[in-house]
C-alpha cells in the first residue's frame, strides 16, 4: 500500500460542502485577526460537522492561536468521520494492515488524510508535552505506513530521543537506526 498512490482520486477538500457552511468559513477567515472566527466556525460546524474542509478550517484555527488540546479535539473528530467513511470500524489503536485493504480500494486519498490526522494529533500531542501519547500515535502511523511516505518515523523520533529537559535532540533523531543497533 502506497499513501502517496492517490492520484485521480478526489481529495477532501472536493467533497461537497453546504453553501452555507462555505461562506461561514469564508467569513471565519476574513474576521481572523479581528475575531468573531471561532463562532463563524462553530456555526458551520453545527450544520456539517463531518465536513473534512471545515474541520481542517477548524484544526488550523486552534492550531494557529496554539490551543492545541482543541486541535487535538478536533483532529480526533476528523479521524472519526474520516474512519466513517472508509468504513473503518475499529480504533485507531487497535488497527492493523490487515484492516486497510477495504478503506485502501475505496479511497486512498482519504486513508492518507486519515493517517496525517493521527500524525498531525502526534505531533500536538508533542507540543503539549504529553511525549507518550505522541510516541503511542507515531508509532501506529509508522507501523501502518512502514515506507514512511508520511515522514512520521522522524517525530517519533524526536519524540523518543529528546532530551530529559523536554527539548527535542536533534541529534539524535537523524541517527541511522542500523548505527543504534550496533
Amino acid at each position: 500500500m502506497d499513501l502517496q498512490d492517490f492520484e485521480g482520486q478526489d481529495m477532501y477538500f472536493d467533497m461537497p460542502m453546504p453553501a452555507t457552511v462555505e461562506r461561514l468559513i469564508a467569513d471565519a477567515s476574513e474576521s481572523y485577526g479581528s475575531g468573531g472566527a471561532e463562532a463563524k466556525l462553530l456555526r458551520a460546524y453545527v450544520l456539517a460537522p463531518k465536513n473534512l474542509s471545515l474541520l481542517v478550517a477548524m484544526y488550523r484555527f486552534y492550531y494557529y492561536q496554539h490551543r492545541w488540546q482543541d486541535a487535538l479535539h478536533i483532529a480526533d473528530l476528523a479521524m472519526q468521520a474520516a474512519a466513517e467513511m472508509l468504513a473503518i470500524n475499529t480504533p485507531w489503536r487497535q488497527l492493523t494492515p490487515a484492516h486497510l485493504g477495504t478503506p485502501a480500494m475505496r479511497s486512498m486519498g482519504l486513508l492518507r488524510f486519515y493517517f496525517l490526522a493521527l500524525k498531525g494529533s502526534g505531533y500536538l500531542c508533542l507540543r503539549m508535552d504529553d511525549r507518550d501519547a505522541a510516541i503511542e500515535r507515531l508509532q501506529k502511523v509508522v507501523q501502518l505506513d512502514p515506507q514512511d511516505r508520511l515522514g512520521a518515523d522522524f517525530l517519533l523520533k524526536m519524540a523518543m530521543f529528546g532530551s530529559e529537559d523536554g527539548r527535542p535532540n536533534l541529534r539524535l533523531a537523524y541517527v541511522n537506526e542500523e548505527r543504534l543497533a550496533s
